[in-house]
């Protein structure tokens, strides 16, 4: 017997991320989208006056009070910017449903910690909207370095900027930060998956243009016992953008650059084992659109298809680092 389709809402348009993961959601046999709702009644009327997709395809609600205590709905997509996505997170948890996040899990660390005790608490299952968890690199050089097969990792390093014109992004003010703030889970998400807590962070923040307002140029060094990681993320840089991801371990190293559009990945080994060469290699990569394999893995976890792929504590040690390396909390 098929399954039915989840009943899914989303709440909230303003993340960077919102218009994409509802293209998915739509997309989605084994997802049935009830609705949208925005808070902002201008944003909202914004978006249905404009006609453009996906916002066209979607029905707008009106009460989302009534939506979220409809048993009838699963779960709900949390598609506020970073200054709404956590008190959206808390209100889902306490309806008691379950709750796909789009990040970073804001900017209060204690208030996140409450909202996956309560998850917990009701056995509710929260995940990350974190894209880079099904990126073909990404995963291959997760597998490669949590199997063995670099050897002892000893140093990871993640470049991750952008360009952000001063004038467009007075939010990135409002955060310990800034720019780092907004990109660096993506990565950290990477690292902790790999190497676990750090024992020390240490941000280094600087705001090269004074009229941006917001920390521009950030980096933060990860301490563990035998190894270092560094993430550094600039909201300078002039496109295309030249991102990087670098795990080295002490039988063997792995480079990706470009994350995004995927293209290769190279690999080298001290010696030829578990079908690969030794010294170096080039594989090519499989350019997977986001969120679409990120959807999936939340409506089987949901079904009991599978385990969770993180776990609530992983996305609190998460959230933690993403604090610990802006400086909001020591």
């Amino acid at each position: 017997m098929t399954p039915s389709p989840l009943r899914m809402v989303q709440w909230g348009t303003k993340h960077p991320h919102a218009a994409g993961w509802l293209s998915v959601m739509l997309d989605n046999p084994d997802v049935d989208v009830v609705g949208v709702y925005e808070d902002d009644a201008e944003r909202r009327q914004q978006l249905e006056s404009g006609g453009g997709a996906p916002w066209n395809r979607s029905i707008w609600l009106d009460d989302l009070g009534a939506v979220l205590h409809d048993a009838s709905i699963d779960a709900v997509v949390a598609e506020g910017d970073n200054s709404e996505n956590l008190q959206q997170g808390e209100a889902v948890i306490a309806a008691g449903r379950h709750l796909l996040l789009d990040k970073p899990a804001g900017h209060d660390f204690p208030r996140w910690e409450r909202v996956l005790e309560s998850a917990a608490e009701q056995n509710l299952y929260i995940q990350l909207g974190y894209m880079f968890r099904h990126h073909d690199g990404y995963q291959r050089i997760a597998n490669w370095a949590r199997g063995g097969l670099l050897g002892d990792i000893f140093a990871i390093r993640a470049h991750m900027s952008t360009y952000v014109e001063p004038a467009t992004h007075p939010l990135l003010a409002s955060f310990a930060g800034g720019v780092f703030y907004d990109l660096c889970g993506h990565v950290l998400d990477q690292i902790v998956w790999t190497l676990g807590r750090p024992d020390r962070v240490t941000p280094f923040m600087q705001r090269v243009r004074p009229e941006s307002g917001f920390v521009d140029n950030g980096v933060a060094v990860l301490e563990y016992p035998g190894a270092l990681a560094f993430v550094d993320i600039a909201g300078l840089e002039v496109p295309p953008r030249p991102r990087r991801y670098e795990v080295y371990g002490s039988r063997g190293w792995a480079i990706m650059e470009p994350m995004e559009p995927a293209e290769t990945v190279r690999l080298s080994l001290d010696s030829a084992r578990d079908g690969f060469l030794e010294g170096e290699q080039t594989m090519t990569l499989e350019a997977r659109p986001r969120y679409v394999a990120s959807l999936q893995a939340f409506v089987r976890t949901l079904r009991g298809e599978q385990a969770p792929e993180r776990s609530l504590e992983h996305e609190r040690v998460v959230q933690e680092t993403l604090m610990r390396a802006t400086g909001a909390i020591a």
